[in-house]
């Protein structure tokens, strides 16, 4: 080997060895951050969970409508019993122990616990004892879900039933699910799971949210009692309405109402609504930096959930939206008929509801749940 190839050796291994030098820097980075906070996205099994900083950075809700169903039956079946199951904490035990899946297996699972749970053999302490992953699940699903299921009174059928009086209308106390579809009943409607879906107004990016295609006109329903903390034109999503849920865990998005009359009377900034309550019509407004255009082609509601963990996460690139497709199927257990104020554009709810968490937020101190109005943010569109 004479010099000239001998350098040419020389420098071809310097080459190799550095290369290799940092693939080991590379490998042991991603162990680093797979053995960190960022790293539980991966390791809580299905990608669902991030947390850092205490606090959760990322949500995948993966929790399928059959999930949903059998873990609300089994919450009801044991309310007032010896031996209570809370929906969201048995999803989170499922999820735990599935890492996140929630296929026929996992609802095996489900059942096997819940009968256990509901007979006193086990309590959720034991089982989820020796679980890394259930509480990041039970605080992602509480918020996620948290406020739609509880005690509130409702109006009864007829006239003289049993409850307590509001003039002349008889309430009755209830437990169940106290969340409502977003779409009024006996108003047509169809829908996919678009969530992620590409999008190109502005620039290209996901669909973070879940539309609903139906006729201009069709009221549009609170999905859940909270502040009216956003309300007027975004470009994004025409004239919309943003409510925040009083913990301040949720913020539903309703957009693309529609032209010249999009919101129900009265409704502002600040004001409080009820679940059930109509609360706009569907249209197709938005994709204009001039307000009051109908630039969507379909008529649909954009309804989009936004889970906040931490005050960094409510604008920019921290924020957290949830695929709703299977929820929106599974509020659909709970409706609310709607019917036309003569004479005026108007739609009311016919069945009325006293929900204690609206209750407690007026006794308390409003405005701890106000959030900027986002009015330039695209919200999950």
């Amino acid at each position: 080997m004479n010099k000239r190839q001998r350098a040419r050796y020389v420098a071809w291994l310097k080459k190799g060895i550095l290369a290799e030098c940092v693939l080991v820097l590379a490998l042991a980075a991603v162990v680093a951050g797979r053995q960190s906070g960022l790293g539980d996205r991966e390791t809580a099994g299905n990608k669902v969970l991030s947390i850092e900083n205490d606090y959760i950075k990322w949500v995948d809700f993966t929790v399928s409508y059959d999930a949903l169903c059998k873990a609300y039956e089994w919450d009801v079946k044991t309310h007032g019993t010896e031996h209570e199951i809370c929906w969201v904490e048995l999803l989170a035990y499922t999820a735990a122990k599935t890492g996140g899946k929630f296929d026929s297996s996992a609802l095996k699972t489900m059942d096997k616990a819940a009968k256990k749970l509901s007979e006193g053999e086990a309590t959720l302490e034991e089982l989820t004892a020796d679980m890394k992953y259930y509480e990041y699940y039970r605080e992602a699903y509480d918020a996620a879900i948290g406020g739609l299921v509880g005690e509130y009174r409702r109006e009864a059928e007829g006239s003289g039933g049993s409850g307590e009086s509001a003039g002349n209308v008889q309430y009755e106390t209830v437990y169940g699910l106290k969340g409502y579809f977003p779409i009024a009943r006996g108003f047509d409607y169809t829908h996919y799971d678009d969530f992620g879906a590409g999008r190109s107004y502005g620039y290209k990016r996901k669909h973070l949210g879940h539309d609903m295609m139906g006729l201009v006109g069709t009221p549009i329903i609170a999905v859940e009692s909270g502040v009216v903390t956003a309300l007027g034109w975004n470009q994004y999503g025409g004239w919309r309405i943003g409510i925040s849920s009083f913990d301040g865990k949720r913020y539903y998005y309703y957009a693309h109402l529609r032209q010249n009359y999009p919101y129900a009377e009265g409704l502002e900034e600040g004001s409080v609504v009820t679940a059930g309550d109509v609360i706009g019509y569907m249209g197709h407004t938005g994709y204009s930096a001039k307000e009051n255009v109908n630039n969507i082609d379909v008529v649909h509601l954009h309804w989009g959930l936004q889970l906040i963990f931490d005050e960094s996460q409510k604008e920019g690139n921290n924020e957290i939206w949830i695929d709703l497709y299977a929820l929106t199927r599974f509020l659909a257990k709970h409706t609310q008929p709607a019917v036309k104020v003569e004479g005026t554009k108007e739609w009311v709810r016919t069945t009325d509801i006293v929900d204690p968490a609206v209750e407690e937020y007026e006794a308390g101190a409003p405005g701890e749940v106000r959030t900027p109005a986002k009015e330039d943010s695209m919200e999950g569109e």
